[in-house]
């Protein structure tokens, strides 16, 4: 390229600079001034012609004073000087776009402020770098989620008040302040402190019942006045979590959208078990089927160890009444390339060291302790992931290097996108807390 030729395509002009001296009629047939909230521009026409379409662009066109009034705020014909009332810190990315047609987003601009500015000028989104593309969409995203928000709290907000005045109206409008805003008052905050409560209360349940004492009985059918309590205690649990979510489902304006949240569904799939347990002990007492045996017993309590065990799903429902929680949620869907590449990186990785390690074990140790390749990525999985169980330790000096070679890796692919993700947690963490002082606020 020459030396220059960006420079020339494109001028930036000082203040101190006097257009008016040495300016010649002739001038405005090869170049024009652009003045951008004070800053002036001088630009040659043929750099216009490469974008006709632009804002910009569609002044060679003008044909009288009228149509470049259509395109500019103002226009001084002695200098041939156009002015235009934007942003001057957003038009130098488009500045350089037309020096040398690669489009910028820059870190400081807002996306939507950058999206206005696109569209002012004439330029489409699809000349942005991919680099700054993917910022740019992930931003245009959490916007488009702020404002879903919004609208859902406003539209909520008008239609209390429009149903606010009959009794049926103020009562559903109470219920929803008490099972959806905490912050709301006195029943909220109670209601929210009685959620956590059984919560915690289920968690240590479900932990005392996993005791060697209490699975004997459970083997042995017998149920003494320890398991009979921890039965009471899971049974008022489940019938408060099913009291919240009949609450939850009546106050609910769109009962099908309210079915197909994520913390519904956790709802359901933790309540559930317990009812289904209770039928498959119904059903099952005194019943055998005669062909087969104590197979299908077997079968049975194996079903009912499961049900059980989905009982911890219960702690994700503190996801309702915690902040880091919701913020964690939130943070996984929004970096799930991130995740993604995390998990590619590893099993790549993993695809290279495990093979090697066995072929050197195999080949220069005494010890056979990798026996397989399969093997061999379990080790690999906990050494990359720095966990390191030790149940498989390499035992040659070729093998040992391998081994280094893989916990260094796995420290630096693990280590690429948690700058990323932390960013992200950390922008969705002050979206959500304001987004929850503009609801205490209203």
């Amino acid at each position: 390229t020459l030396k220059g030729v960006f420079y020339q395509r494109a001028k930036l002009i000082h203040p101190q600079e006097d257009l008016l001296k040495g300016f010649h009629p002739d001038d405005r047939k090869h170049h024009i001034i652009i003045n951008v909230g004070g800053i002036k521009y001088l630009l040659p026409w043929t750099t216009l012609d490469e974008f006709p379409l632009t804002r910009l662009g569609q002044l060679k066109f003008c044909t009288n004073f009228d149509d470049i009034l259509n395109i500019c705020d103002d226009y001084d014909v002695t200098c041939n000087e156009f002015f235009f009332d934007r942003n001057p810190g957003a038009f130098r990315t488009i500045l350089t776009f037309l020096r040398v047609g690669k489009l910028r987003l820059l870190r400081e601009m807002c996306a939507l402020s950058f999206q206005e500015e696109l569209l002012y000028w004439g330029i489409e989104e699809d000349n942005l770098d991919w680099c700054c593309k993917r910022r740019y969409l992930q931003k245009m995203e959490e916007l488009t989620e702020i404002n879903e928000r919004e609208d859902d709290l406003i539209e909520n907000e008008t239609t209390g008040e429009t149903v606010e005045e009959t009794k049926i109206g103020l009562c559903m409008k109470k219920l929803q302040d008490m099972v959806e805003r905490p912050q709301s008052g006195l029943p909220g905050k109670v209601f929210a402190c009685l959620s956590v409560l059984f919560v915690t209360i289920t968690a240590v349940n479900l932990s005392i019942s996993t005791m060697p004492d209490l699975r004997e009985e459970e083997e042995k059918g017998e149920c003494s006045q320890m398991c009979y309590n921890i039965f009471i205690v899971e049974s008022v649990c489940v019938a408060w979590f099913s009291l919240e979510f009949l609450l939850r489902f009546i106050q609910a304006k769109s009962k099908f959208a309210f079915l197909r949240r994520p913390l519904t569904l956790i709802d359901i799939i933790a309540i559930l078990p317990y009812y289904i347990t209770l039928l498959v002990d119904t059903t099952s007492v005194g019943y055998k089927k005669p062909s087969s045996g104590s197979i299908y017993l077997d079968k049975v309590g194996l079903v009912l160890r499961i049900l059980r065990a989905l009982r911890i799903l219960y702690v994700m429902r503190l996801a309702r009444h915690s902040l880091g929680l919701q913020t964690l949620g939130l943070t996984a869907r929004r970096c799930t390339r991130e995740f993604g590449l995390l998990l590619l990186f590893l099993c790549v990785a993993i695809a290279l060291f495990a093979p090697l390690l066995y072929v050197i074990e195999n080949e220069m140790a005494d010890s056979q302790e990798f026996t397989s390749i399969p093997a061999c990525y379990w080790w690999a999985v906990i050494t990359m992931t720095t966990v390191g169980y030790g149940d498989m330790v390499p035992r040659s000096v070729p093998g040992q290097v391998v081994a280094l070679s893989s916990i260094l890796s796995g420290i630096l692919l693990m280590a690429f996108p948690v700058t990323s993700i932390f960013h992200t947690f950390s922008r969705s963490y002050i979206e959500l807390k304001q987004e929850q002082e503009r609801i205490m606020y209203r």
